[in-house]
Formats: structure tokens, C-alpha cells, sequence
């Protein structure tokens, strides 16, 4: 009972610190309520636009080895030796076979094509800018292809590179306004095709132009091929591999893919790759350098203000040091030991920042309910909780030179203070 009502006392002392100058208090919490405020908003945004960058990223996939001539360099500048990566050979066919029937650490191997900007026919109905993919039988497994009406590729049209193809939501949307699309005939680069599958709908992305599945489509590699040329004059495709969950960092795949590719490519031990094996986790670990630096950011211009806070919190305290001593001296005479008078001051000014610190987490609550079009704004539990854990050791460090000070005080000479 008597630490319940310790903690009582102090929050009673602490309110009436706050009651009694009221304009002082708010102007000596302002400095952390900002402080939360900036760092916590800043690591808000940082999460939101992480988050959001990664959703859109999502056709990279995960757990993802692309064999390609070009690496995924993110830094570098002027010494990346361009020239070297040009005259690298393209992932073929006979690559894809092989890889496709001696690795022993993936979970599905695929070969891709890509090519952007096409226009897609139906009728007197047309839509342009879609990303078309001519794929391998084993696609569905190395990328998630959310159908939602239809079916996928099936092996006999695959083999047979059957002109078939499975559309975004919103290319359907457009070329198919009065009923559904399955069934029905769309016409690129003048060859007909048939839809056999919708996917899902997805949503706009938070970079324009970044590819969604809304409009992106899928047809077979064979028929893909009947129309653009592949290979080093044509459309370079690449050899997507799926690793295995339990394959940490995907280092095993990664050793077994650089073996299998030299084997079939024939180089020699002392000749370097003329290859490149790019991990999704390259592109998610450059994303998350960035956003740390601009962590590191908001933790300095916050600081700055939360430094400000906490002095003014400590003068808030030496102050009602001062006011209290009186009462400070007749609490000890009557058997309040140090400790107690230590934690009811500690209480009191970690009281006070938590209130700074509360308000500032409130004014970033209230930037989450601003629209931001495609980019929305979230504030997670870990925040809020980093913004108390902040307020509470602004509020330890502030208050415990008063808190000593006043837990040493002489009863006799505190209780004849005025």
C-alpha cells in the first residue's frame, strides 16, 4: 500500500506542478512534445513509404535468383564497367532447360520476356501501355500470379507455345466494359490471342508508371517469341529461380546456380562470370540503407528539440525542489526514507515528459488521418511505443539530479525553509 500511495502522492505533486503555472509548464514541455514529434513522425513516414515502396516492389518478388547480364548495382557512379556487362551472352532456352532439370536447391525455375508499352486490341476497343510477359510452364511458381477468373497456362500450351494469355484487372476493364473477358479475343502486333484468365485487381502503385498486375499480362514464351525477337539483338530474357524457405539467404542456391551456369557456359576456373546471380534481397536491403539514413535524420533534428525539453523539464523540477522543501523536511521527520522522496520526484518529471512526449505522439496520430493519395500513412505500435520509451528517459534523466537533491535534503534545516 505505501508504494501505491507513493505513486499517488507524486502524481498529485506532478499535477499541481502543472496546474499552478500552467503557461511555464506548457512552455517547458513544448521542446519534447516537438522532439516526439519530429522523430517519431519522421520514422511514421519513413515506415509508411517503406512499406509502400516494398508493396510495389512486389513483382520482384521474394526469395528470387534472376540470372541476367546486368548486375543490380546500386552505387558505384562512373566506375561500373558498362561496357563489360554489354557484351555478355543472354540467357537462352538450352540454359533454361538445364538449370531447370539439375538444381537441387529451388523450388521452381522460369524463363521470362518482357516487353513494356504494347497495345492491347478488342473490337473497337483498345488499351496501350501494358507490360506483356512471355513465360515458362513453371511461372506460377517463382512469382505469385493472383488469378481471380480463369486458369493458368496449362503444359500442352506451353509445349506447343499456344498464342493463350491471362490479363490484368484493368486491362479487362477496358477492353471487355459489358461482360467478362474469358473466352474472349484480344489483338498484338496483329496475332490473336484468347483469355484464359483475370487476376486479381491490385491497385495503383506508389510510383507512376512502377508495373502492377493491373496491367500487366502473361502469355507463353513460344508465342511471346513469335513476335519480338529474343536474345542479343532482340529482348534479353532472364532466368527467374525460387529458393527454398529454409535456404538462409538463399547462399546455397546461389553457389549451386554460379556452378550450374559455368558448367553449361564452359568457363574456365580462372575466367570471371559472364553472368550476373541478383537476389530480391539486394533491392530490399539498398531500400532499407536508405530509409535508415533517414531514420538517422529524424533522430538528429528531434534530438535537438528533446535536449531543449528536457532542460526545461529540469528547471521545472529544481523548482518545485525548491517550493517543496518544507514539505520535503516534514516527510522525512515523520520516517520518509531517501528513496521514497527520490521516486516521487523521478515520478513527477517522468510524469511531465510523458505528457510532452503523448501530445507529440498525438499530433503524429493526427498526420495519419491526412489523405495521401496512393501513399498511406500508418502509425505503428512500435512508434508509439519508441515515443514513450523516449518521453521516459528524457523524464529519468531530467528529473534525477533534482530528485537527488532533494532526497539529501537535512530535515531540520528543510523544514525551517520558507
Amino acid at each position: 500500500m505505501i508504494y501505491l500511495r507513493l505513486v499517488f502522492e507524486s502524481f498529485r505533486f506532478a499535477w499541481q506542478a502543472l496546474r499552478s503555472n500552467l503557461l511555464r509548464t506548457i512552455l517547458s514541455l513544448l521542446g519534447v512534445t516537438i522532439g516526439i514529434f519530429a522523430i517519431i513522425s519522421v520514422f511514421t513516414i519513413v515506415d509508411s513509404l517503406e512499406k509502400s515502396i516494398r508493396q510495389s516492389m512486389s513483382f520482384v518478388g521474394e526469395r528470387i535468383v534472376y540470372i541476367q547480364k546486368w548486375p543490380w548495382i546500386f552505387e558505384g557512379g562512373n566506375d561500373i564497367p558498362w561496357w563489360k556487362y554489354m557484351q555478355r551472352p543472354s540467357a537462352t532456352v538450352r540454359e533454361y532447360n538445364f538449370l531447370n532439370q539439375n538444381l537441387e536447391n529451388d523450388e521452381g525455375v522460369a524463363l521470362v520476356a518482357r516487353r513494356g508499352s504494347n497495345t492491347f486490341k478488342h473490337g473497337s476497343n483498345s488499351m496501350s501501355g501494358i507490360m506483356l510477359q512471355g513465360v515458362t510452364q513453371d511461372f506460377n511458381k517463382v512469382a505469385e500470379v493472383p488469378i481471380e477468373e480463369g486458369r493458368y497456362f496449362t503444359q500442352q500450351e506451353t509445349d506447343g507455345s499456344r498464342n493463350v494469355i491471362i490479363i490484368g484487372a484493368e486491362v479487362a476493364q477496358n477492353l471487355f466494359p459489358n461482360g467478362s473477358a474469358l473466352g474472349g479475343d484480344i489483338r498484338i502486333q496483329g496475332q490473336k490471342f484468347t483469355v484464359i484468365g483475370v487476376m486479381e485487381k491490385q491497385g495503383a502503385g506508389l510510383f507512376e508508371g512502377m508495373p502492377t498486375n493491373d496491367k500487366n499480362a502473361y502469355t507463353t514464351f513460344g508465342a511471346f517469341g513469335k513476335m519480338f525477337a529474343s536474345g542479343q539483338r532482340g529482348i534479353e530474357p532472364n532466368i527467374m529461380i525460387k529458393g527454398r524457405a529454409d535456404d538462409e539467404g538463399l547462399q546455397n542456391l546461389e553457389y549451386e546456380v554460379r556452378g550450374k551456369m559455368r558448367t553449361i557456359r564452359g568457363l574456365k576456373p580462372y575466367e570471371e562470370d559472364n553472368f550476373a546471380v541478383n537476389r530480391s534481397e539486394m533491392m530490399a536491403d539498398a531500400i532499407g540503407k536508405m530509409f535508415s539514413i533517414i531514420g538517422l535524420a529524424g533522430w538528429v533534428i528531434g534530438g535537438f528539440s528533446i535536449l531543449v525539453g528536457g532542460f526545461g523539464i529540469a528547471n521545472i523540477m529544481f523548482v518545485s525542489v525548491k517550493e517543496r522543501t518544507n514539505i520535503i523536511g516534514i516527510q522525512k521527520s515523520l520516517g520518509a526514507k531517501n528513496f521514497f522522496i527520490l521516486f516521487q520526484f523521478l515520478f513527477e518529471s517522468v510524469f511531465l515528459s510523458l505528457i510532452g512526449g503523448g501530445v507529440g505522439i498525438l499530433l503524429v496520430s493526427l498526420i495519419t488521418l491526412i489523405p495521401m493519395g496512393t501513399l498511406e500513412i500508418f502509425l505503428s505500435a512500435g512508434n508509439i511505443l519508441l515515443g514513450l520509451g523516449v518521453s521516459v528517459v528524457i523524464g529519468v534523466l531530467s528529473g534525477i539530479i533534482p530528485a537527488v537533491i532533494a532526497s539529501h535534503l537535512d530535515p531540520v534545516i528543510a523544514i525551517r525553509s520558507k
